[in-house]
């Protein structure tokens, strides 16, 4: 049976938790990348966000992103390799520390925002992802956008990797991800990103000019900022095993 993950980025948003929203996305998701105090995230959310997951038997990740509160961490900033190999060390082992006192494990990283979409087209900044996440371990899974060098520089960096794709987000021509400065960079509907889902996991993506771009996925991604990503998430789900496909989560031997 073909498999794919469905992940989603947590323990950003207090009120998500405080409110239960956060929780019931757990619903639909295998793995989880949780904000670790750069971009987003402090000790009593980072918890929480374990525990709920542990509960609902979801893969753990780290989700580092650049220390910038003010910008959600998507904003670029200009900032030498070795600080970014600093604090990407720092989030990461801060995540691990607490997950081991909730009796978790952490099976992937994957950066968030700025980070990301800075190491998609600049090798320097994904090697010093890759050298933060070797600093604490390589037994783990790095998470890139699919189709990117920044895959092969972290394999190159002796990691495991995952390949990702979205369902909430649109595409350029190129395979790389429309800036969120544009207003529709954001699948809202829950049609259309089912429809998106469905179109990646058969190897392609359909880009905002009507391209097809080959694309092939080991993890999609909805966000949960994403205004009704609940439904979407939902829906996406259901309509994936209903292809036929295993919806599981990440593991160490991707």
């Amino acid at each position: 049976m073909k498999r794919i993950d469905l992940n989603c980025d947590m323990g950003e948003m207090p009120e998500h938790i405080s409110d239960g929203t956060q929780e019931s996305l757990m619903a639909s998701f295998t793995s989880v990348n949780v904000a670790c105090g750069g971009h987003a995230g402090d000790e009593q959310t980072m918890q929480t966000t374990i525990k709920q997951a542990l509960r609902w038997k979801l893969a753990i990740g780290a989700h580092p992103g650049y220390p910038d509160r003010a910008n959600f961490g998507r904003l670029e900033l200009k900032l030498p390799p070795e600080d970014v190999t600093d604090f990407v060390h720092q989030q990461v082992r801060a995540l691990a520390h607490i997950a081991a006192r909730c009796g978790a494990q952490l099976t992937h990283v994957k950066p968030h925002g700025a980070l990301y979409n800075q190491a998609v087209r600049n090798r320097e900044i994904a090697g010093a992802i890759a050298a933060g996440v070797a600093r604490w371990t390589r037994n783990i899974v790095l998470v890139g956008l699919a189709g990117s060098p920044m895959l092969d520089v972290f394999r190159d960096a002796g990691f495991s990797v995952a390949a990702e794709a979205f369902a909430d987000r649109r595409y350029e021509p190129d395979g790389t991800l429309r800036s969120r400065k544009h207003a529709d960079a954001l699948i809202r509907d829950p049609d259309e990103a089912t429809q998106q889902a469905l179109t990646i996991v058969q190897g392609k993506v359909i880009a905002r000019d009507g391209s097809q771009v080959p694309l092939r996925a080991d993890t999609l991604c909805i966000h949960s900022d994403t205004p009704g990503s609940p439904q979407i998430a939902a829906q996406v789900a259901k309509a994936l095993r209903e292809a036929g496909f295993n919806v599981t989560p990440l593991t160490l031997s991707q």
